[in-house]
């Protein structure tokens, strides 16, 4: 071989083996990709999805420094999800985060069973088949739970706050499996505080306008509104017609009387979120869903809206002023 050709043969070999580790380290050092799926819309969401970030600054991760996130959002079209959840799949991000209720996490279920997804989960997880058991999920899912049990705390509340309420109107979303648990508590709640308790179905916002319809015809003295996700949804209809109809309500979060209802009490959903941005986080260095237990909430807040009683002639007890975590004025 001429002299010329072995040194043109070297000078390949050494730029190929150049080359491979340079595109070796390229492919190691690319950016992982977390899908971000939610019913809703963006601009209920925004400050939750920013807690969501910050659980996962606290696992080392940072949005646009060394993670990527692929936001899908419904627009409260239930029947987008699945495919959204496909284009997520098919996109082959590293981690699948569901929120805004428990059908965004039965759709990313549906359509992997392989890419790891961590949901906010509204109801009982295990009793929705989404995981084997609080402490060993299995199989790809896990995350954080919302659902606590405090149906009968709220409705005991309300209560406080209008001692002379003989009729409470209870209003849920039929559509959502927390609902029968809910309606027990609250029966059972009733029955000890004396209280009359309606039942109202809203799954939609037409049904959502009847049932304050009924309200105006029945006038209640109360309103106990559901911890579902469709509710979440119409925050601001929610709170809006709960005025017009000068009705006493209760929620489940804080962003209700944020955003000039009464009262609520229930789990921080800014919690919730930033726990499954770490658990997303620790999943990205390596850890399994199937080992990572399901998160209970443990911290409870009450918030109330100091504004909307003085116009509906409501007189917050200096009981519940002192126990309060928020006072809105």
């Amino acid at each position: 071989m001429r002299r010329r050709e072995v040194i043109a043969l070297m000078s390949g070999a050494a730029a190929s083996s150049l080359l491979r580790p340079l595109a070796a380290r390229s492919q190691q050092g690319a950016m992982p990709v977390i899908g971000f799926l939610n019913s809703a819309s963006a601009n209920l969401f925004e400050h939750l999805v920013q807690a969501f970030r910050d659980g996962l600054d606290e696992a080392g991760y940072v949005e646009g420094r060394n993670v990527t996130i692929e936001y899908r959002w419904g627009e409260g079209q239930i029947d987008r999800l699945p495919a959204l959840a496909a284009e997520l799949v098919q996109r082959q991000v590293a981690v699948i985060v569901t929120s805004g209720g428990d059908v965004s996490a039965r759709a990313a279920k549906a359509a992997t069973s392989s890419i790891p997804i961590v949901s906010t989960i509204g109801g009982d997880p295990v009793q929705e088949g989404l995981v084997a058991s609080f402490n060993r999920p299995g199989g790809n899912l896990t995350g954080a739970t919302l659902f606590a049990y405090s149906a009968a705390k709220r409705l005991e509340l309300l209560h406080e706050l209008i001692p002379k309420a003989v009729t409470i109107m209870a209003l849920f979303d039929p559509s959502d499996p927390v609902v029968v648990l809910d309606r027990e508590s609250l029966q059972a709640a009733s029955k000890t505080l004396g209280l009359q308790l309606r039942f109202a179905n809203a799954g939609t916002l037409s049904e959502l306008e009847a049932a304050f319809e009924t309200v105006a015809l029945d006038r209640p003295d109360g309103l106990f509104v559901g911890s579902n996700p469709f509710f979440n949804r119409q925050r601001d209809q929610l709170v809006g017609l709960a005025a017009r109809h000068t009705i006493p309500t209760i929620y489940a979060f804080r962003e209700f009387p944020a955003a000039g209802g009464l009262v609520s009490y229930g789990s921080r959903l800014a919690d919730t979120y930033r726990q499954v941005g770490i658990y997303a986080g620790r999943i990205l260095k390596g850890e399994r869903p199937a080992d990572l237990p399901v998160v209970q909430p443990t911290k409870f807040e009450l918030v109330i809206n100091l504004k909307t009683a003085k116009t509906l002639g409501i007189t917050v007890p200096n009981s519940l002023l002192a126990t309060a975590d928020e006072v809105i004025e």
